[in-house]
């Protein structure tokens, strides 16, 4: 394992480096001695896992800002390797896939609470972006609480669920409490707040207070997690339906009480 400090490079921005430090969860030698070394280069704290006892020491004795998880490791699942980091974590992870047609794995490992993805080949500049981006976008949603929203007081009913926007509390059609993420219920509030109308995906983004230069995939990783709380069957949704070439639609009626 290795782990270095460089100085920065003449690229780092605010929100991005200081003092952060990544964990490549990679078995191919090659592929993790150009992430480590890149990264280095460009002043991140690089540590590396082969793994997953390493990544479980890693994890548990290291401040960890980032985990990138290659899916595809030698005698491991990196699905179960996500599933272990989400069981005891909130710490941002980008998942790194075999090739574009592994579809499945992506989807699953978004559903997970994978923050982002990367398919093979990718280029270490858009990884570094991407860590860069997902870090920017932890921090704010950790450090600014979402600012109130007019009108932002009162409940909203559709289909038997409630949300009650003075305490901020989902519940579902049998009464029981539904927990959310700031980003999930904002983006909840964006929807209800126009129901059975196409939203765009810049609309969403800033309805949900997205760093502008987050890649548009982070609202539909925050839709995939919204519809598995939200619909019976995810991948037929009722109430978060996708509009091919505008976005999304919350297509069920809203009631405000």
């Amino acid at each position: 394992m290795s782990e270095t400090s460089l100085p920065s490079d003449p690229d780092r921005r605010a929100g991005g480096d200081r003092q952060v430090r990544v964990l490549v969860v990679e078995d191919d030698p090659a592929l993790q001695r150009m992430i480590l070394d890149y990264f280095e280069n460009n002043g991140i704290r690089t540590l590396v896992a082969s793994a997953r006892e390493e990544m479980a020491r890693q994890l548990g004795t290291s401040d960890v800002n980032l985990v990138i998880l290659d899916l595809r490791l030698g005698h491991e699942d990196g699905l179960d390797l996500l599933r272990e980091i989400r069981s005891t974590s909130e710490v941002p992870v980008i998942i790194i896939t075999g090739h574009r047609r592994d579809e499945i794995d992506r989807v699953v490992g978004l559903e997970l609470g994978a923050d982002d993805y990367l398919t093979k080949p990718f280029n270490l500049r858009e990884l570094l972006a991407r860590v860069r981006a997902v870090l920017r976008r932890f921090e704010t949603g950790r450090a600014a609480p979402l600012r109130e929203r007019e009108p932002e007081q009162g409940r909203l009913r559709f289909s038997g669920w409630q949300l009650d926007r003075r305490v901020r509390r989902l519940t579902d059609p049998g009464g029981a409490p539904v927990a959310l993420t700031k980003g999930e219920y904002a983006l909840l509030v964006a929807f209800l707040e126009a129901p059975q109308r196409p939203l765009s995906r810049e609309h969403l983004l800033q309805a949900t207070r997205v760093h502008e230069d987050v890649f548009d995939r982070s609202i539909d990783v925050q839709i995939l997690r919204l519809r598995r709380k939200l619909e019976r069957e995810p991948s037929a949704p009722r109430f978060i339906q996708t509009e091919r070439g505008v976005g999304y639609v919350f297509a069920v009626a809203v009631e405000r009480v």
